[in-house]
């Protein structure tokens, strides 16, 4: 039965029979709250977006996966993020809870975004405690709940669950990212966080499927992976998480996010990465 909560999250459970494999995109939502009241330009905005992400991978319940998406853009709250990981400089008063800001925050992309790009702030205002309370516990915690919820049903139903987490990324590296301005990006890179969030199989399974495919890959660079893979990757005890990123230009135009002539291929090339995966999880799952 498929999942909604209304500006939110969604969830597009298997139209296939089931297998323990779970695709998520959490910076793919394109509804933006009122309250979120930025001041920069939308359209700057908006490059922040992982755009049509959720529908590359739209196949994955047609071949027994589930696939869930946030509904909110990442830069209104980044569920990709710690809930620590917050930048009192947004602020106008003192957090009352744990911080711990980290290299993200420092650069103006912690768990609520304080830089659109480098030098264009999102606000002309602070935002009240308040307001950082009401989108973790309206945006950030439903969104992890109805993840969490849908691996830990999985894991007990197989033993083991695989979860695929879905990004884009620029062509090129900024001020803003770890690579420099000057990086110029493989076509995929995939992150497991040093091979500590999934079984080294799961990622050379799908380098040698997109290499095979005419791809160039990465892996763990200039990504490694963020909360997501590192709060639901824990291999030992037969979950299994890897990020994947997409080179945008592979698809779109990265300046008015239109679909560009290539879209049709790359997302034939990646229904081809859900079925195998599939196979894989299938199969993987006797491994554990």
């Amino acid at each position: 039965m498929n999942q909604l909560v209304p500006g939110v999250v969604f969830r597009r459970d298997p139209t296939a029979p089931e297998v323990p494999l779970v695709f998520d995109s959490p910076h793919s939502g394109t509804e933006y709250p009122e309250d979120f009241r930025f001041a920069c330009p939308l359209a700057v905005l908006r490059t922040n977006e992982d755009t049509h992400v959720d529908d590359l991978y739209g196949a994955a319940p047609e071949h027994g996966a589930s696939l869930i998406g946030a509904l909110f853009p990442r830069s209104y709250i980044d569920v990709n993020r710690s809930p620590t990981d917050i930048d009192e400089a947004l602020l106008d008063a003192p957090w009352p809870g744990e911080l711990d800001p980290g290299e993200k925050t420092r650069l103006g992309m912690g768990l609520v975004r304080r830089l659109a790009k480098p030098d264009l702030p999102v606000y002309d205002r602070k935002l009240t405690v308040a307001e950082m309370q009401q989108r973790i516990a309206t945006y950030y915690e439903p969104y992890h709940a109805m993840l969490r919820s849908a691996l830990d049903r999985l894991h007990r139903k197989f033993g083991a669950v695989w979860l695929v987490n879905c990004h884009s990324m620029p062509a090129r590296g900024s001020r803003m990212s770890s690579d420099g301005p000057d990086a110029v990006r493989a076509d995929f890179v995939l992150g497991d966080r040093d091979g500590t969030t999934c079984a080294p199989e799961l990622t050379d399974f799908v380098a040698r499927l997109l290499r095979g495919r005419g791809y160039s890959v990465k892996i763990n660079d200039p990504y490694k992976g963020v909360e997501i893979v590192r709060r639901h990757g824990r291999p030992g005890e037969g979950r299994h998480a890897l990020q994947i990123e997409v080179n945008r230009a592979l698809y779109m135009d990265e300046k008015t996010l239109a679909r560009s002539e290539r879209y049709a291929a790359l997302k034939a090339d990646l229904t081809h990465l859900i079925a195998a995966l599939a196979s894989f999880a299938v199969a993987g799952r006797g491994r554990e």
